[in-house]
């Protein structure tokens, strides 16, 4: 009889084990179905409202980039026009028969170089 209640008993719990487990994992699809349900089409509004502003925030950066590359191509422009002034004066003075003109030194019209200056002023102005 010992034996019997037992097997019994071993046997009945291995079912409540069972049970358990399969409580354990309807509970569980419950309650994400539940959470599904509740996000719906807003979890997919939050997703992508997410990734659109990470999307911004990198397009700005990237432009801002781009503006501090340009700026700084301008500074170089205007120092190197500097530094061929400064040789040709340096060339003329020291008498040296290459390159003593300006004009050559630059390469670049009256024109353009004024354009140049005008644009220079109104960002300077700007910031």
């Amino acid at each position: 009889e010992k034996e019997i209640w037992n097997r019994e008993k071993l046997s009945l719990q291995k079912s409540l084990k069972q049970a358990d487990a399969e409580l354990s994992k309807l509970r569980a699809e419950l309650r994400s179905e539940a959470f599904l349900r509740e996000l719906g089409s807003d979890s997919e509004n939050t997703v992508l409202r997410r990734i659109y502003g990470k999307y911004l925030r990198a397009e700005s950066f990237r432009k801002a980039l781009i503006y501090q590359k340009k700026y700084l191509l301008l500074l170089l422009g205007g120092f190197q026009e500097c530094e061929e002034a400064t040789l040709a004066l340096i060339a003329r003075m020291g008498g040296q028969p290459s390159y003593t003109d300006l004009e050559i030194i630059t390469h670049h019209s009256k024109g353009f170089t004024r354009f140049r200056s005008a644009v220079r002023v109104s960002i300077a102005i700007s910031r």
